[in-house]
Order: C-alpha cells, then sequence, then structure tokens
C-alpha cells in the first residue's frame, strides 16, 4: 500500500479517535461555548426557522441569512448591477434599474436602509418587501415569490429620505419620510431662506397588493416643517391610521465651517428636544381624495396649513437627536430613544388621542402646527443607558428592547411597568437591532440581532476596512445570552427585517417562458423545437433555448456593426438548474433560472468569433455547452467549401458500439422507472417536479433516437454516431435525476403501492 495512502488512512483514524473533550481542550473552548454552538448549529440539509432581510447601505441590495445559523443565503440586488444574477445585464432588469434614474441621470448604487415585508393584519405575510434608498430617494419593490425586484419608484418631491420604509397593518400604504430639508419638487432657494422655502415631507405609497406594485398615481405627500425627519412606525390596533416620525435638528441650523460658523453637529443637538410628528394618515388620503391637496411634479402633496386645519398633524416633544419612534405590538404606546440621553420615553396612544380630541396643545411650532404637552401624553420614561437609540418586541407582553450605541449594550425592559430587566454588552456601537417579527403585531420571541457598527478585533484583519458584526442573542430565558457573530462583508447594514421561514413559499421555477421581472410570459421565449434566427437589414435577434447541456442554435451569423439580440429561454423544468449566458467581451452575463426568458441586446461592432457559454455550472457536460458568434467583417466576401468540419471520422463500428451503450444505459432507466412508480412519488412535490423533468429529458432522448435511427438507415454512420451520442446524454440526463428522484424517496419513506 502506498505511504501516501497509509498516511491519510492515519490521519482520518486519528480525528475520527478525537472526543468532544479533545476539540474543546485543543480550540480552547468552555462548556458555555458548545451550548451556544449547539444552539446555533444546522446540520446539513436542515433548515431555519426565521429568515432575515438586510439592508446593505452603500451596497444597494438586500443581503438574505437564516436563523439562527446565521447562514447567508443571498444577496438580492435593487439599486445596484449584480452579475451573478444578471440584474442591470438583461434588458429586463435593466428597465426595472432605470425606473430609479433621476432628473436624467443613470444612477447604479445607492444606499439602503430599511427594509419592511409586506403585512396582513400587522403580521408581515411572506408576500412583498420594500426598501428605501436614502441617498437618491427611491423606493424599491422585491417580489418573495421568486426574490427579485419588480420595481423601482423615485420620490418626485424629495432630495433625500431616512424614514422609510415602513409599512401600514395591512400593506395599504408604504411609508417613506424625508430627512435632510430641502426644496420640495427637487428646486432652489438659498440657506439664508432656509425657514422660508426648505421643507420636509412623509409620502404614502399606495401598494397594489393584486399587482404587487406601487401605484404612484393614487400616492400621496404631506409637507413637514424643516426639521430634519428621521424615522416612522406606522400605528395598529387603536393607532391604527396614524403614523409616527420623529426628528432631529429642530433648530432649523444651517451650518457652515468655512464661514467660521460651528459645524451641523453643534447646532443640531443644542436643544433639548426634537419633536414627534403625530399624522392621522387615514384622513389624509380623504383629504387628497377630496381635493384639498396641491400637485408638485404631478404629485399630490397636503400642505401643512391645510393639515393643520383638518386636524391631521401634530407635534410632541421628544429626547433630542431621537432615532426610532416603534409602536408596541399592541398599538397602545410609541417608544423613542434619543441618541443624545439616557432614557426612552413611553408615550400613551390613549392620552396623544385624548389630548387631540380635546385639542388640549401645549403651544404651537413657528409653522403653526400644535404641539402636545410632553407630560400630558407620557406612560413613563425608562433610564437604560447612553445612547438609546431602536427597539424592538419580545412575544412576551411588555418587554421590549432598546440599542445603546454610545454604551454598546442591548437593554431588556418592561415599558409597562418602566423597569430595567437585563443589559447585554454586544461588539460595538449597535446601531438598530432586530428581534424576530419584533416590529409586527405578533413578534416571535427566541432571537435578537444586534447590528454592530464596528467589528474591531472581531475576526481576521482583512485590512483597514472591518466588516461589520451581526450578533445572534437568545432572548428565550430572563437573562439575554450571545451565541453568535456573524461577520458582515458588504456595505453598511443599517436595519433589518425578519420572519417565519414557514410563511415565505418561493418559487422553484417558473411558469414556462416566464419574464421574471412581469411575471408575466415573455413574448419572446420559444420551446425546444422551434428556435429560430430572424434576420433583418441591421439586426439579428436569436430565439434561443438552453438545457444540459446545450444552447439551441449554437452558431449564430452576423455582420459587423449589426444590433444583435439574445433571447434564451432556460427549457429545465428541474429544481436548482439554472443557466447563464454570456458572449465574450459583447454582453454580461444572464441568469436563466428553470423556466425563465431573458435577454441580451448589443452592437456587433467588432467582427471575429466569439464564443458563448454557460456560465452556471449545470451538468457534467457543462463546459460543452458553447456556442459561436460569427461576426463577419465588412466587406468579406465568403468562398464556398466543400471542406468536412468535423475532425474525427466515425464508422459503423462506433456507432454499433454507441447504439449498444445506449441501448444498455436505457435498460438502466427502465429498472430506475419501475422503482419509482412502485411508489406513492406523487405525495412529493419535490419528486414530481423532478419526474417532469426526467420525462422532458426522455422525450429529447425519444426524438434523438429517431434522428439516429433515420441517419442509419441512410447508412451516414457520421451523423448516425453523432446523434446517437446526442441520445445517450438526454438518457444519462434523465438517469441522473431518476437517480437523485430514487435517493430521494428513499431518505423520506416513500411507500410501495399496490398495484
Amino acid at each position: 500500500m502506498a505511504l501516501a495512502t497509509l498516511i491519510g488512512m492515519g490521519t482520518v483514524g486519528a480525528f475520527a479517535a478525537e472526543g468532544l473533550e479533545d476539540v474543546m481542550k485543543r480550540r480552547g473552548l468552555s462548556q458555555k461555548d458548545l451550548l451556544a454552538a449547539a444552539k446555533t448549529y444546522t446540520p446539513t440539509g436542515g433548515r431555519d426557522e426565521f429568515l432575515v432581510f438586510s439592508s446593505s447601505g452603500q451596497a444597494g441590495q438586500i443581503m438574505v441569512y437564516g436563523i439562527p445559523s446565521m447562514r447567508i443565503l443571498k444577496y438580492v440586488s435593487v439599486f445596484t448591477p449584480e452579475p451573478w444574477q444578471g440584474f442591470g445585464f438583461d434588458e429586463e432588469s435593466k428597465k426595472i434599474l432605470r425606473q430609479g434614474d433621476i432628473d436624467g441621470r443613470e444612477i447604479n448604487w445607492g444606499d439602503t436602509h430599511h427594509p419592511a415585508l409586506s403585512e396582513t393584519d400587522g403580521k408581515p405575510d411572506g408576500e412583498y418587501l420594500f426598501i428605501n434608498d436614502k441617498a437618491n430617494p427611491r423606493v424599491g419593490v422585491v417580489s418573495l415569490h421568486d426574490f427579485e425586484t419588480q420595481q423601482i419608484v423615485v420620490n418626485p418631491i424629495l432630495q433625500s429620505e431616512h424614514g422609510g420604509t415602513f409599512v401600514t397593518p395591512n400593506t395599504e400604504y408604504v411609508i417613506e419620510a424625508a430627512q435632510y430639508p430641502g426644496v420640495l419638487g427637487r428646486g432652489y432657494a438659498p440657506l439664508s431662506e432656509f425657514n422660508e422655502k426648505f421643507r420636509g415631507a412623509v409620502t404614502y405609497w399606495k401598494f397594489d397588493r393584486s399587482k404587487g406594485r406601487i401605484d404612484p398615481a393614487k400616492s400621496f405627500s404631506l409637507e413637514l416643517p424643516p426639521y430634519t425627519q428621521d424615522l416612522t412606525d406606522a400605528g395598529k390596533g387603536p393607532s391604527d391610521g396614524w403614523s409616527f416620525t420623529n426628528s432631529f435638528c429642530a433648530e432649523r441650523y444651517v451650518g457652515g465651517i468655512e464661514q467660521g460658523k460651528p459645524p451641523f453637529e453643534a447646532g443640531c443637538s443644542a436643544n433639548d428636544a426634537d419633536y414627534l410628528h403625530v399624522i392621522n394618515w387615514k384622513k389624509a388620503a380623504e383629504l387628497v381624495a377630496a381635493g384639498k391637496s396641491v400637485k408638485i411634479n404631478g404629485h399630490d402633496v397636503v400642505p401643512i396649513k391645510t393639515a393643520v386645519e383638518e386636524g391631521i398633524l401634530f407635534l410632541i416633544a421628544e429626547p433630542k437627536s431621537p432615532h426610532g419612534a416603534d409602536v408596541t405590538p399592541d398599538g397602545k404606546y410609541i417608544i423613542v430613544g434619543g441618541k443624545l440621553d439616557t432614557n426612552v420615553s413611553v408615550y400613551s396612544w390613549e392620552k396623544i388621542k385624548a389630548a387631540i380630541d380635546a385639542k388640549q396643545y401645549a403651544s404651537k411650532d413657528p409653522y403653526g402646527i400644535p404641539i402636545l404637552d410632553m407630560k400630558q401624553v407620557l406612560h413613563t420614561q425608562v433610564q437604560l443607558g447612553l445612547g438609546p437609540l431602536h427597539t424592538q418586541f419580545d412575544s412576551k407582553p411588555c418587554i421590549a428592547y432598546t440599542s445603546l450605541y454610545v454604551d454598546s449594550q442591548v437593554a431588556k425592559y418592561d415599558y409597562c411597568a418602566g423597569k430595567v430587566l437585563d443589559k447585554i454588552s454586544v461588539h460595538y456601537n449597535i446601531g438598530h437591532l432586530m428581534a424576530m417579527e419584533g416590529d409586527s403585531a405578533a413578534p416571535g420571541g427566541h432571537y435578537l440581532v444586534a447590528l454592530n457598527k464596528l467589528a474591531i478585533d472581531r475576526f481576521n484583519p482583512v485590512g483597514p476596512l472591518h466588516p461589520q458584526n451581526h450578533q445572534l442573542i437568545d432572548i428565550s430565558g430572563d437573562k439575554m445570552e450571545l451565541l453568535y457573530d456573524m461577520p458582515v462583508p458588504l456595505g453598511e447594514p443599517h436595519y433589518a427585517a425578519s420572519i417565519a421561514a414557514d410563511k415565505v413559499k418561493p418559487l422553484i421555477r417558473y411558469k414556462y417562458g416566464t419574464d421574471s421581472r412581469t411575471g408575466q410570459a415573455s413574448p419572446d421565449a420559444v420551446r425546444p423545437g422551434s428556435e429560430k434566427i430572424v434576420r433583418e437589414p441591421g439586426k439579428v435577434t436569436v430565439y434561443g433555448t438552453a438545457i444540459r447541456s446545450h444552447f439551441t442554435p449554437e452558431i449564430v451569423e452576423a455582420n459587423e456593426g449589426d444590433i444583435v439580440t439574445f433571447h434564451i429561454t432556460n427549457a429545465e423544468r428541474a429544481e436548482d438548474e439554472t443557466h447563464g449566458f454570456t458572449v465574450s467581451t459583447y454582453s454580461g452575463n444572464l441568469s436563466l433560472e428553470p423556466g425563465k426568458t431573458a435577454s441580451v441586446t448589443f452592437k456587433a461592432d467588432r467582427p471575429g468569433a466569439f464564443s458563448f457559454y454557460c456560465t452556471e455550472f449545470c451538468s457534467a457536460l457543462h463546459l460543452e455547452m458553447e456556442g459561436y458568434l460569427m461576426v463577419k467583417p465588412k466587406g468579406l466576401v465568403e468562398q464556398t467549401s466543400t471542406k468536412a468540419t468535423d475532425s474525427t471520422v466515425y464508422t459503423k463500428a462506433d456507432f454499433d458500439k454507441q447504439y449498444t451503450t445506449n441501448l444498455e444505459t436505457q435498460k438502466v432507466i427502465d429498472t430506475v422507472v419501475k422503482y419509482i412508480m412502485s411508489t406513492n412519488y406523487k405525495d412529493f412535490p419535490t419528486v414530481v417536479a423532478l419526474v417532469e423533468d426526467a420525462v422532458d429529458q426522455l422525450n429529447f432522448a425519444k426524438d434523438a433516437k429517431g434522428k439516429t435511427d433515420e441517419a442509419a438507415k441512410k447508412e451516414d454512420w457520421q451523423q448516425g454516431t453523432l446523434w446517437a451520442n446526442q441520445w445517450w446524454q438526454y438518457q444519462v440526463k434523465a438517469a441522473d435525476i431518476g437517480l437523485r428522484v430514487k435517493t430521494y424517496l428513499e431518505e423520506h419513506g416513500a411507500k410501495t403501492v399496490a398495484k
């Protein structure tokens, strides 16, 4: 026996003999470490209890990961191109990306902050996801049916925003609030006229669930003073129909270091309090319907004056420089923390509503907006520590968690009784935090994630730009316990939203020929056998298919200067059999999931022989999944040639050998088919889909066999052998699927069905 083999066996034996105590000693682990690991470990094939959708800041995407495993599952592109999924590279997704252009400028990046899940009765329903772009005031709509961005809407009046996205309890509206004041409509005015000409606003985007799209024509905004608006939350239960938006820089300070003035941070934090905006959005919608709004850039805006006259806008003092206005699950309280304070303020909705109904106002702001007496509407204040920011809720009544930025801690407290229950240190400078469905009407409990701004010493050094750190915390007991540190390697995640995994039921394949960006049938899809190349003056359009392991057509000819379009449909039906497509130097990547049609268009402005291939490893013959775009130079005079292009010449002996192999392969397939048919395979949806795909492959094999036999009749052993090989390739694919089915059925306890 070879020495290397003996050494390898010795190593395996030694590893197998290593016990739990040996591992603990070797790695310096405690029993507490092992318990934390056991709480997050997810065995092979295991699934997570919850899914998390995290913003990715400057990456302009959404990150999806599981809890408790903390395994990253996917990045969903929204405002930025992403080549693996073809977003911004295929023609269909380019249309979505270009919806986000502003003032004629192509914008290919975004600063995502606050994802929000669609809700029914105040609970996440797993259908849609919304995300805002702070830098370029936009909202993206993602369908959780396929985790793809379906729409981008540009705010027609704001220059920036931060208080988005937040949904009303039945996703009637998606709320987006401004951040830095500007001239509504993105106009100009000198800063000397800041108080008079600059404004904030909050936008209520109407969501049409039947279409899965925001309807800008039925959306509206409410003009607000030039305070710097921050985060928003929608009321629920008794406070349904109202929304709450906090603010900072109520001083309306305009800096100017270059003019010798103190910077913004000094002037915007001079006062002891800022303002919480309390808005009756339901009545605001009625005012718009009654024509009591004005148009700015074609968008309905309810002026401050109208809002005050109609009694739909109020202010309450709040701790200065707040970040978060969070409505409790029962809708009875609103909790606000201030970054420059030590308390969270718990406002009573019952007291707020009573003061509004009785018109008991402490004063008015410079714009005539009534200000409620803070002491009159407070339920309590809870002293938590330095830098309280954002709040989430437990499944247990009256239990909340608030991040403490300066203290780098999370505080657990009873907001009904005003009592601190526990604190835990995190690493470091926590911003937002997220409990499972912790911003909904029915939080899930179990876990909480700290979204920390700094990692410093937590992970292996990777240069001066560090990853950020999402820390998983167990909140199932009286005391919080840190379980896991997860480095986040993109952008700067801000907020995240979570949902029980079993509520999300995405597709595993598209209906054949679907344009995934519209959800409708693509007019450019073709079935196998109907592929074609359409040539017009200066234009070549390819209607093709992709299936393991070839494209049809494989050879495409064009003239230098032609506009070339490829429409490719993935003809697979098996789960996870994605293909990719790119033309060397001419196109970016297309991601072709089963049933999907995607397109790419370019000008063939350079002659040459350009290969195209499948970019997604899809089968044993993946590398053979290729073709050529032949771009002929201008003025080329082609010579007719009778020279054979096949480099290998096949004989009858080669044909007979391949034919015999195919017949033997069919016997194996028949055995597997017999086993599958003897079971209750139809009780397993995954298997049914695989069987459908195997049947497709066998139908292709039948067609290839027919061409094989036809060539044999003509004694054309060259074509006969090649077609026999293609027949065999289809058989191999069918056999591969069949064996996967057999294994699945055996592992999942399939039963024999009596005939």
